[in-house]
């Protein structure tokens, strides 16, 4: 069965969020939400999260799923929100913990999950894990290489791959984040470019040329014709030495500080402190 989606583009972070959901009046799952965040004031606000939920309520649906590609470095998660908001069950791939750990050390936090319990998430999925949404069976197909944890949503016909892949004349995501690799990216793109040609892909970014539109959509026989960085032809020596110096002169996203910080914890907010007030950590001379 082909999932509906609809797509919600945030022009702030170049983030599109996804609803996939089968019929109106179904159940549904939300795919990387983006909580709107000002790094002048530290401030969040929730505009772009209240745009799903007006479609969630007005289709009527029903949220299943708060599914997330991966820790991402360039948007707040807006899943606790939702998750409060609408309910549902916070999902993200099991490898987020060695994310988790690097992070908990670089910003000498409190740990924020234990080998034993999958909080603050609700769910970590496993390679080859399936799931549903209503009558939709999604699978989880692990892509690391962007980042140890990355993973794309497999349903009928269509792929969610996070920041694996862009569009074809943007490319692929950077490698250079803890416990990223470029030849494992390269490996994880060749599992999503062996899908049938006609899948639909669906990105997490756009960062579009001067004078295109954002995109989000994409397919197969687009990418493997025509992706500037992995199209098909490009071995995997190419594309490393291409994404090794490439990389080396990216500067850190803008909102990475504060997207770890609270990615890693499901969107949730650090812990209040004794005036009730919950605190994000800059390190110096760290990034």
């Amino acid at each position: 069965m082909t999932p509906c989606v609809e797509a919600f583009p945030d022009p702030a972070t170049s983030t599109i969020t996804y609803v996939v959901y089968e019929a109106a009046g179904s159940p549904c799952a939300i795919i990387d939400a983006v909580l709107d965040y000002e790094p002048q004031s530290g401030r969040t606000s929730t505009h772009s999260a209240d745009r799903v939920i007006r479609f969630v309520n007005e289709q009527n649906l029903r949220v299943q799923w708060l599914l997330e590609t991966h820790a991402h470095a360039d948007h707040i998660s807006a899943a606790a929100y939702l998750r409060k908001q609408l309910g549902g069950a916070i999902a993200i791939g099991e490898h987020i913990r060695s994310v988790q750990s690097v992070f908990e050390r670089l910003f000498n936090l409190e740990p924020v999950m234990s080998s034993l319990s999958p909080a603050p998430f609700d769910h970590l999925f496993a390679d080859g894990d399936t799931f549903q949404i209503g009558a939709l069976t999604g699978r989880v197909m692990h892509v690391p290489g962007h980042t140890p944890a990355d993973v794309a949503y497999v349903f009928d016909g269509m792929a969610f791959m996070g920041d694996t892949l862009f569009m074809p004349d943007v490319g692929t995501a950077r490698c250079d984040f803890p416990g990223g690799d470029a030849s494992t990216l390269y490996a994880s793109i060749g599992k999503l470019l062996d899908l049938p040609p006609q899948t639909r892909l669906f990105a997490c970014h756009d960062y579009p040329p001067d004078g295109r539109e954002t995109r989000w959509e994409t397919t197969v026989t687009a990418q493997r014709a025509a992706n500037i960085h992995v199209r098909d032809g490009i071995t995997v020596s190419e594309f490393v030495a291409m994404r090794t110096a490439r990389d080396a002169t990216l500067g850190p996203p803008a909102l990475i500080i504060p997207s770890i910080q609270l990615n890693i914890r499901a969107g949730n907010f650090p812990p209040a402190e004794s005036n009730g007030v919950s605190y994000l950590k800059l390190p110096l001379n760290t990034f």
